[in-house]
């Protein structure tokens, strides 16, 4: 998890990257989400300095005070900032009497907590990274703006249209946690997938295996070249799920996938969980994973594998830009949708994992929050999107902004699989609704320890089932379904 969002790394994702980038730290930190929690409880602070609301016009239709502060805190990760600042410039263009102040950092919780708790924060937060906030949390305790006067505004290139009517499929959905209200904006779009080099599959004469069995042999026919079939970020084993997930989903169907995000008894022991964890784990047990990968960090097992050393790399879309320095010229960049058991699972191959990454919010006690939400409009406009996929190689919730861009190999490959998907597309909501679940404790205690071979599958969906039964009956934690 971008981040998550993922990806993050955020999550989400994630929050991913310093991260589910997401998307991508040095020196990752893991903080627990409770300190958020407790913060969040005790709310502080009032509405005082708030800055009025602007008269509303055709080229202002939020009510922007156009001599207030805007402050904007954007996480610093695989994106990078370039794209943000630019944007900011924009916000300055429009509004010349304003002030506005712009930071990128990697420490996101550390650095914002304090201030939510003091009933001070910024007017627009980028909650990606390692340091992600917890996004069910900061929903349940109402530290969210509803951003529905945005997605109904008209959007900054055509007044005929609608913000909400400009974006991707999915996106509206993704920011709604427990009705109609919008909480977040999802802003880059993440390909969630196994990324790969064609040029080392090429020279082992072989094409993406579609089935279990045929990646077994691809990767048996790489170990004998003195290449490991996979690597991934052992220090943040939550990665793995961008791969693991849309192939269990494939597997047993998206309500397997439901089911877990519901944290219902037992989902976790459905046959196509079961099935699936078997699989990786038999990565493992042929000797398959690149050795030393459980303590690479995901910069480390991006470089390793961008130098030849692992054939497959499960990643989001931002992995094009964060290793761009690591990634030769004629490696043939490409993702996939993961591979399956074989004909007897419920979606076709390219069933993949796409959703919204680099989560953005407006906080509820935001002194401006009619500026930041501005300042999102215009970053959702055709020309900001087609600045940030040009910049970072990766695309945006604006449904568009391609148009007269060379595409880097990554990102034509990730929209190749998107056009191959058509209606399979997968959305887990883990990495976003329960973020210490999905990262701490699913990713790292239970996936982690398996692919590392400290514990067996069976002892995996045992522990994982534990966890989330234990999240599901934790009053002190916001709760979230599929409708």
């Amino acid at each position: 998890m971008g981040s998550t969002s993922a990806e993050n790394h955020g999550p989400a994702g994630v929050g991913r990257r310093d991260l589910i980038k997401r998307s991508a730290a040095l020196g990752l930190v893991s903080v627990p989400a409770m300190g958020l929690l407790s913060a969040c409880a005790s709310g502080g602070g009032d509405k005082q300095g708030k800055a009025k609301t602007g008269k509303k016009t055709a080229k202002n239709p939020l009510g922007v005070n156009d001599s207030a502060r805007m402050e904007f805190v954007l996480f610093d990760g695989g994106f990078g900032k370039e794209y943000a600042e630019d944007a900011v410039e924009i916000y300055k263009k429009n509004f010349p009497q304003a002030t506005v102040k712009f930071a990128a950092t990697q420490k996101i919780q550390s650095t914002l907590q304090p201030r939510f708790n003091q009933g001070n924060p910024p007017d627009l937060i980028d909650n990606s990274g390692a340091e992600q906030m917890d996004m069910g949390v900061l929903v349940g305790k109402d530290q969210l703006a509803d951003l529905t006067p945005l997605l109904d505004a008209p959007s900054y290139d055509d007044p005929g249209k609608k913000v909400r009517d400009t974006l991707r499929p999915g996106i509206v959905e993704m920011g709604q946690f427990d009705g109609d209200k919008v909480w977040i904006l999802y802003y880059a779009y993440t390909v969630y997938g196994v990324w790969y080099s064609q040029k080392a599959l090429d020279s082992l004469d072989e094409k993406y295996p579609e089935t279990w069995d045929e990646m077994l042999k691809v990767c048996e026919k790489a170990k004998k070249k003195g290449m490991a079939g996979w690597t991934y970020a052992g220090k943040y084993p939550y990665y793995i799920p961008f791969s693991l997930y849309p192939m269990i989903g494939k597997v047993g169907g998206r309500e397997v996938l439901d089911a877990i995000d519901n944290l219902e008894p037992n989902a976790w022991k459905h046959p196509a969980v079961k099935a699936c964890l078997e699989a990786y784990y038999e990565l493992y047990r042929k000797g398959y994973i690149l050795k030393g990968t459980p303590g690479l960090d995901h910069i480390q097992s991006q470089t390793a594998w961008a130098k030849g050393k692992a054939l497959f790399l499960p990643n989001g879309s931002w992995v094009e830009n964060e290793s761009a320095n690591v990634i030769p010229k004629d490696f043939g960049l490409a993702v996939s949708a993961p591979s399956g058991l074989d004909a007897s699972d419920k979606l076709p191959f390219g069933t993949i994992w796409a959703s919204g990454g680099e989560p953005f919010v407006v906080p509820a006690k935001a002194k401006n929050a009619e500026g930041g939400m501005e300042q999102l409009r215009i970053m959702l406009s055709e020309a900001s999107s087609k600045n940030f996929t040009s910049k970072v190689k990766s695309l945006t919730a604006y449904n568009g902004g391609t148009d007269g861009i060379e595409l880097t190999p990554g990102l034509k490959s990730g929209v190749a699989a998107l056009e191959k998907a058509g209606g399979n597309v997968v959305n887990p909501r883990l990495q976003d609704w329960y973020v210490q679940l999905q990262k701490e404790k699913i990713g790292v205690a239970g996936l982690g320890e398996m692919m590392a071979g400290r514990i067996t599958p069976a002892e995996a969906i045992k522990k994982i089932q534990g966890f989330a039964d234990e999240a599901a009956k934790d009053s002190s934690i916001k709760h979230y379904k599929h409708q």
